[in-house]
């Protein structure tokens, strides 16, 4: 099974989507770094490094990261249909759900790749702002980007690598989910339409307030909201969980 792992998370580092998302994610922190009217349209002058990571996370994760995620496990399954390769793979001598299982855990590693691409670019645009103690904030903890007074560069790391763990989490369900509808559709484009028109339709269902807390993009902007992990985090799981074990039933018994 670890064989079948490493082989999968190989060609998923050779789908289009992956490198593009990697190479997107990396660089965005230096639009960030560069940008000359961050303080008309945010009110923020660049007082440290950390910002510029903070900056590059709250970006992506309005669209581009669950976009980049969604496509990325779409195409895991879509391409290899799209390529004549599936059934050629059925042939081997293993379970046909170890192979679903293999890039199921492929693409839920995969968002954790992208955010540590972020990360690190965060921190390359952000070295020639400093990255030592400031007055202000990462914009990720109290007083958003004001602050609350001196961040250590210790306590600023911390708050970021936790934005960027609970970040990392929100994204799972989405690449599992996109590979469920992967499963169903055996296309790259359906299933990520599918998924995507999935997550607007629970962001409608905010009509009904008793299922807000149950919803899973109510907590897609977790990592804004720490306090609220307690809650958010084992739902998340249930979701990833329930979308990957939907994924592994449905192609166990999908006539290929």
């Amino acid at each position: 099974m670890l064989r079948v792992f490493f082989w999968e998370l190989s060609k998923l580092f050779h789908l289009r989507s992956v490198r593009i998302g990697l190479v997107v994610a990396f660089l965005l922190p230096f639009l960030w770094a560069l940008a000359p009217g961050l303080k008309e349209v945010y009110g923020l002058v660049l007082a440290s490094g950390w910002q510029v990571v903070a900056l590059s996370l709250l970006a992506g994760m309005e669209f581009l990261f669950p976009f980049l995620v969604v496509m990325a496990a779409s195409e895991a399954l879509g391409g290899e249909v799209a390529q004549g390769t599936l059934k050629t793979l059925l042939l081997r001598p293993f379970p046909r759900y170890s192979l679903l299982l293999a890039k199921l855990l492929a693409v839920l590693l995969y968002p954790f790749l992208l955010l540590s691409a972020s990360f690190l670019g965060g921190l390359l645009a952000g070295l020639p702002h400093g990255l030592g103690g400031f007055f202000g904030g990462t914009g990720l903890g109290p007083g958003g980007f004001a602050g609350v007074g001196y961040l250590s560069p210790g306590a600023a790391l911390g708050e970021l690598l936790e934005a960027h763990l609970l970040a990392g989490m929100v994204l799972l369900p989405l690449a599992a989910l996109a590979l469920l509808y992967a499963t169903v559709f055996l296309s790259t484009t359906a299933s990520a339409l599918a998924a995507v028109a999935t997550l607007l339709l629970m962001r409608l269902l905010v009509a009904f307030p008793a299922l807000t807390p149950f919803l899973l993009t109510t907590y897609l902007d977790l990592h804004l909201r720490p306090e609220a992990a307690a809650i958010g985090l084992p739902l998340l799981l249930l979701y990833t969980l329930g979308f990957g074990g939907l994924a592994l039933l449905t192609f166990e018994r999908k006539d290929l």
